[in-house]
């Protein structure tokens, strides 16, 4: 197949580059940027020196719409004015960005500050959390790949709220990231002697993703009410944990629900499952698509606490992405993502 990724000099481009370059059913990965064409990319990422003489493209819709997916790589925004061009052609369509994940065009527009998309585009988007649509997701034309939260946060949640063990009202997520997570571009918030050695939470009660993990809840629970979700950035590179307390609709053991997710996600190769007692930090999934999961019980407070590790760059963004590519191709879900982490 012949894929183009559009927004290619980002983290989350390189990495689709990456991916793509050593997929085994990928012939050619086009590099497309509004602001660096023609430019070398080995010149923009010199890790690449040597591996790849690909130049980076003028963005060209007709060429992309010939191609068998685009990857829509770019900051809110834009996504909602290119796709709308890209669905009448033969290239399926995966959007990185969040234009597309909200349904209701309300709340993008109070969460993102923003006019929102076409509703018929957002109509036909389908939300590509890979382990709990797949279903829709090998019949669309068009994904919404989630947010690096919402993924960690939802997978965290699903086996509970699917099966009704939590009080639908009572989930609070305290998540902690990297700093690729602002993307590349240079800013007072990421520099050096600001986040090193240095602990901060951001957009209290603001962040966009709220919204992202309040839609999926409720289609899995009507009941759900609103959750209470802090974001905080921590001084390393990449990485998400979420940790997610939930108060339990009757008393569990952890070994109950232990054996609950197990089951949930026994046909889902990138979900791992820790021992009891075993509790997974965010070096343990380091540049793969894995997401580990931990969970236990509280007796005494009649509560449960989650922890869920994913790679922001990765599962939380590029390695979903391709995922859903492999399931919308009918190709092995693990192809071209089978990645031991890196550690140390």
């Amino acid at each position: 197949m012949n894929v183009g990724v559009v927004g290619s000099t980002g983290y989350g481009g390189v990495e689709l580059h990456r991916l793509l370059s050593n997929h085994p059913a990928i012939d050619e990965c086009i590099l497309y940027s509004s602001s660096l064409k023609g430019e070398s990319y080995a010149g923009q990422y010199p890790h690449l020196t040597g591996l790849t003489k690909d130049l980076v493209r003028e963005i060209q819709i007709d060429e992309m719409k010939e191609l068998d997916a685009v990857f829509l790589a770019v900051p809110a925004g834009i996504s909602k004015k290119m796709t709308p061009q890209l669905l009448d052609g033969k290239a399926k369509v995966i959007d990185l960005s969040g234009d597309l994940r909200l349904q209701d065009p309300k709340e993008y527009e109070d969460w993102y500050k923003d006019g929102a998309a076409d509703s018929a585009v957002l109509k036909e988007a389908v939300y590509g959390l890979t382990e709990c649509n797949q279903g829709a997701i090998k019949e669309a034309e068009l994904i919404a790949n989630p947010g690096c939260f919402p993924t960690a946060s939802l997978l965290a949640l699903a086996p509970l709220i699917q099966n009704k063990l939590i009080k639908p009202d009572s989930i609070i997520i305290d998540a902690k990231t990297g700093l690729s997570g602002a993307g590349r571009k240079p800013s007072l918030s990421g520099h050096f002697s600001e986040t090193q050695e240095n602990l901060r939470i951001y957009k209290v009660h603001e962040h966009q993703h709220t919204p992202e993990i309040e839609q999926q809840l409720k289609r899995w629970d009507a009941d759900t009410g609103p959750i209470t979700f802090s974001t905080h950035l921590i001084p390393m590179t990449r990485g998400i944990m979420a940790t997610v307390y939930c108060d339990l609709q009757k008393e569990k053991t952890t070994g109950e629900l232990h054996e609950k997710y197990r089951r949930f996600y026994s046909g889902s190769p990138f979900v791992r499952i820790r021992p009891t007692g075993q509790y997974p930090g965010t070096k343990e999934v380091f540049g793969t698509n894995f997401c580990d999961i931990a969970i236990k019980a509280d007796s005494r407070t009649g509560r449960v606490t989650i922890v869920s590790v994913i790679d922001n760059l990765i599962k939380g963004a590029a390695g979903q992405a391709v995922q859903n590519m492999n399931l919308l191709f009918g190709l092995e879900e693990t192809a071209g993502l089978l990645y031991y982490p890196i550690y140390p």
